[in-house]
């Protein structure tokens, strides 16, 4: 995995465990028993090619430690079946969790890897009996199994993207019931300019709506949305720091602005309950 081996021209991410965790998280390493903050997400949160995500800039603007808990290619799965992560937010005077797509978890229908969520597993024998005709072995991504099956039935797909949504609404309730102190959503909108990548799935996070954010919206102190700017979103992979023939996949993250944007969004609401 290249964000935990940086080659020649890549950040040094400090990649490092907490406690017992077998997930490599972004460093420096931070110690969990003072005042912090912790920051659950996925790429975003990590901040790949980025020198400084948005943790690092509400650390700065808070005065207070931020642990950033980002993971690349994350669902909710990946924190649920961490316990030495959830105890660290257990004991955080505030939790900031970035609301993650409903496509990389596992479900009725597929399973999902327990650490990198976005890789497919296996269908299920009810996901069989609806896709008769597609053979599933083919398939080594979640986004790469949705966006074939909806092309191919969208009818099927509908249905498909039902229980996505319900499970997305359980586990998220089930991961706001686990952490005892305050949590913060973070609803990031799509931040790619002029809906540069986007599929038939519709924007990131996928299939998150209005609808199932309020209701998980009780579990938490706030929601914060950040929808980013025109002018960041355009700005593209400026300011990044980025290894020679990863530019293609740099185009598809969020840059500094954006991250500028998050953090200046975030941090009054965050100081409301510090």
């Amino acid at each position: 995995m290249a964000y935990e081996y940086p080659g020649a021209g890549a950040l040094d991410y400090l990649p490092c465990r907490y406690g017992q965790s077998k997930l490599l998280f972004r460093g420096p390493k931070r110690r969990l028993d003072g005042v912090y903050c912790a920051v659950l997400g996925g790429t975003e949160t990590y901040g790949k090619y980025v020198q400084d995500p948005y943790p690092a800039l509400l650390e700065g603007s808070l005065g207070r430690q931020v642990v950033n808990f980002g993971y690349m290619n994350a669902g909710a799965d990946v924190f649920l079946n961490e316990p030495t992560i959830i105890d660290a937010c257990n004991k955080a005077r505030l939790t900031v969790i970035q609301l993650l797509g409903a496509h990389n978890m596992s479900n009725r229908f597929y399973a999902v890897h327990p650490r990198r969520n976005d890789r497919f597993l296996r269908s299920s024998a009810m996901m069989k009996t609806i896709f008769r005709e597609v053979d599933f072995t083919e398939f080594h991504f979640t986004r790469h199994m949705l966006l074939s099956l909806k092309r191919r039935s969208p009818e099927k797909y509908a249905v498909l993207e039902v229980e996505l949504k319900a499970a997305w609404v359980a586990r998220m309730r089930l991961l706001l019931q686990k952490i005892s102190t305050p949590a913060v959503l973070l609803w990031l909108g799509d931040h790619h300019a002029n809906g540069n990548f986007r599929d038939e799935l519709g924007p990131e996070p996928l299939l998150l709506d209005q609808d199932i954010v309020d209701q998980i919206r009780p579990f938490a102190r706030d929601v914060v949305h950040v929808i980013p700017s025109a002018g960041a979103a355009a700005a593209g992979t400026a300011g990044m720091t980025v290894p020679d023939l990863e530019e293609p996949v740099a185009e598809q993250m969020p840059g500094p602005r954006i991250h500028e944007e998050v953090a200046a969004a975030l941090a009054p609401v965050m100081r409301r309950y510090l």
